[in-house]
């Protein structure tokens, strides 16, 4: 999302803090290793600086770079590591939501409907009941109507 181009700095502001709380969480929750960490400050003082022009640049200066942060390049996007590897798909039960199933990204239609229906959470609802009807909105609901 490019909020700087929208002029939506509030929101570009809070994505940044939304960046920072998740390195304090890697940092605290695993080993990260040195270079690994670097770059991902890195990054955020990049990313910073278009808000913080004079703060950034003091930080920049005072992680050990040398030049200008604003010459630097940057960051680049890897559209394949933001991608995500699987989808969280809502299970409701005549409308009310019974059960939530991590499921792969390409899932397919008929795998998430058996999925739904093996869940406990989904049978303790069935109880017997027929199933009149099973709707799917791909990668996000599967819906099941009983009588």
């Amino acid at each position: 999302e490019v909020r700087i181009e929208r002029f939506e700095f509030n929101t570009m502001i809070a994505k940044l803090m939304e960046y920072t709380n998740a390195l304090v969480e890697a940092r605290q929750s695993s080993a990260v290793p040195p270079d690994v960490w670097d770059d991902a400050v890195a990054a955020l003082l990049l990313l910073t600086a278009p808000a913080a022009p004079h703060i950034a640049e003091e930080l920049w200066q005072q992680t050990g770079r040398r030049f200008s942060i604003h010459q630097q390049p940057w960051p680049a996007f890897d559209a394949d590591l933001a991608s995500d590897e699987s989808v969280t798909v809502v299970v409701q039960v005549n409308g009310k939501v019974r059960d939530r199933l991590t499921l792969p990204l390409e899932v397919t239609e008929e795998e998430a409907r058996s999925q739904a229906l093996a869940s406990e959470r989904v049978r303790e609802q069935l109880d017997g009941r027929d199933v009149a009807r099973v709707i799917y909105v791909p990668g996000r609901l599967v819906n099941i109507v009983v009588r």
